[in-house]
C-alpha cells in the first residue's frame, strides 16, 4: 500500500473528510488552486481515469454525483469546475483516480 490516497482511504493519513460513502472520499486539498478545492477519491485503488473500464461506470457516476454533493456543502452556488487530469501530460501528480472540484471565484478558459 505505497499509495498516498490509499492510506488516506484507509484513514492511515488523516484529512478532514467532508464527503464520505461507502465507496468514495472528499477532503481539500493540501495546494488548493482555488478557494475551494476538495479532491474526490474512489477508495478503491485505480490508477487513472484511464485505467477504468465500462464495468467502472457505476463508480464513476458515483464520483461525479459526489461532486454535485461537495459543491453544495461547500456553497458553490455560482458554479464550480470539476477536473480530472489523466497521465502525466494530463497534470496528474498522484497515480490514484481523483477528481478535483475547484470554486468560489471564476475559472477562466482555457484551464492549463
Amino acid at each position: 500500500m505505497d499509495c498516498l490516497f490509499c492510506k488516506i482511504a484507509a484513514g492511515a493519513i488523516p484529512v478532514t473528510r467532508l464527503y464520505e460513502t461507502e465507496d468514495v472520499l472528499a477532503f481539500p486539498d493540501i495546494h488548493p488552486q482555488a478557494p475551494v478545492h476538495t479532491l474526490i477519491i474512489p477508495k478503491a485503488h485505480h490508477a487513472s481515469l484511464a485505467h477504468t473500464a465500462a464495468g467502472d461506470a457505476p463508480l464513476l457516476g458515483h464520483l461525479l454525483a459526489a461532486a454535485v454533493q461537495v459543491a453544495k456543502l461547500q456553497g458553490l452556488s455560482h458554479g464550480y469546475r470539476v477536473a480530472i487530469n489523466t497521465g502525466s501530460d494530463g497534470g496528474q501528480t498522484v497515480e490514484h483516480l481523483h477528481l478535483h472540484v475547484l470554486g468560489g471565484r471564476p475559472m477562466g478558459w482555457p484551464p492549463g
